[in-house]
């Protein structure tokens, strides 16, 4: 069985937790996309783990985890992340295997990127950790891979003649300081020693367990609104953050995949600049903020908090072919009174019978609300479906008809056990 595991809203929707206690029965967990700009959150027995490159299968021990091709990866954040494991006696070697056609990312890639958004009018809200120019140069074919630290030679040589570019961008347009090739070669032969054991033909590896008839978990990165041909272009992710970004960034053919899972808040949230209809303000956004703990894993930036939107979840469940729903945090609503779902958008009078490509009327819709009665009681302890409030259960069931997908797992709490299948 291969089942892929993405976000249906802006990102940020539980995934972490989803993948870690999905993986308990898989054999192979990727990750498919995306770089250090995203944080996957477990929580198991009340500790705390944040990763933002390895897939979060990687605390189930017999789980192969692997970072695909099509992730961009920071070898400064990926080896802190190693060591961490390590430390926490979760020793990665012989579980951990990295893509030899994934990019990295370089120390120019996020100078670059913190520049363009420091001085540009129109800011994106990036985390400024490289992601956008490291697929910039992917596309533009003067990528560096990870197959490179097989070849050090080689590596120096790309890294010299990139930085010799970059550096006539960094003060021509940027006014900033130029980079040390030879220090940046230093470093990077240094990360060379430590990440060269991890790589591996990991498309080969995928294809072999397919065939073998493994579980296979493809784990996506960010969510489906953010996606950088579909999502709300252009406050959006450098990568395809939709099922079809789990496949080309995996090496697995689509006909393989049995089974794509989306997960979704049970309200919403945003992260960064960019139209959010169902956005709150006030003291009612900062109750769901604090209730939810709603700050970055990757930048601690507070998250913009609103109503569920089921326009938002319809369209992204039919962009990858949903079968199943995750709804997480349904406890963060355990004590309001009164809950909104958006069913739809007026725009100039007029209801809108799709998701507005158009960003300029995006940011001028009018959310179509249906409001429910709150259920008011703790749900952190239930751990099957019919021991729900009924309100519970009738808001649950209204977010699953409207989104058209079916529900099969409610999360009401950040801890691995607290999840409820449907």
């Amino acid at each position: 069985m291969i089942t892929v595991i993405l976000g249906c809203q802006w990102g940020d929707e539980g995934k972490g937790k989803i993948v870690d206690y999905l993986a308990g029965k898989a054999d192979l967990v990727i990750r498919a996309q995306g770089g250090a700009n995203a944080g996957h959150t477990v929580v198991i027995e009340g500790k705390k783990y944040i990763f933002h490159l390895i897939p979060s299968g990687i605390l189930n021990l017999k789980t192969i985890s692997i970072i695909g091709n099509g992730v961009v990866i920071d070898p400064e954040t990926l080896l802190e992340e190693i060591n961490l494991l390590k430390k926490l006696g979760f020793d990665p070697a012989g579980r951990l295997f990295i893509s030899n056609r994934a990019h990295l990312v370089m120390p120019y890639h996020k100078m670059i990127d913190q520049s363009k958004e420091k001085n540009s009018k129109g800011k994106i809200g990036t985390t400024g950790r490289g992601i956008g120019p490291a697929y910039m140069d992917k596309i533009c074919r003067t990528g560096i891979r990870a197959a490179e630290f097989l070849n050090p030679d080689g590596l120096l040589k790309k890294i010299r003649a990139n930085i010799e570019f970059a550096n006539q961008l960094l003060k021509k347009i940027y006014n900033e300081d130029e980079l040390d090739a030879e220090k940046v070669a230093a470093d990077y032969l240094n990360y060379q020693k430590e990440i060269s054991p991890f790589i591996a033909d990991t498309g080969a590896m995928a294809n072999r367990a397919v065939k073998e008839k493994k579980e296979i978990l493809l784990e996506g990165a960010q969510g489906a609104m953010l996606d950088i041909d579909l999502g709300t272009y252009p406050y959006v992710t450098s990568s395809n953050t939709t099922a079809g970004g789990a496949v080309t960034g995996s090496g697995i053919g689509p006909k393989s995949i049995d089974k794509i899972l989306g997960v979704v808040k049970a309200y919403t949230t945003r992260v960064g600049e960019g139209p959010f209809p169902t956005e709150l303000e006030g003291e009612e956004a900062e109750k769901l903020r604090k209730k939810g703990d709603e700050f970055g894993a990757t930048t601690g930036r507070p998250r913009r908090c609103g109503w569920f939107d089921s326009v938002v979840s319809r369209y992204a469940c039919e962009m990858s072919g949903v079968d199943e729903l995750i709804i997480t945090k349904l406890d963060v609503l355990d004590e309001l009174a009164v809950i909104k779902i958006c069913t739809g958008y007026n725009y100039k009078g007029e209801k809108l019978e799709f998701f507005p490509a158009d960003i300029d009327i995006l940011k001028n819709v009018e959310p179509i609300y249906e409001e429910f009665s709150g259920w008011q009681t703790d749900t952190t302890g239930v751990r099957e479906f019919a021991a729900l409030p009924e309100a519970a259960k009738k808001y649950l069931n209204r977010l699953e008809e409207l989104s058209g997908a079916r529900v099969k797992y409610i999360s009401v709490g950040p801890d691995r056990s607290q999840t409820i299948i449907k």
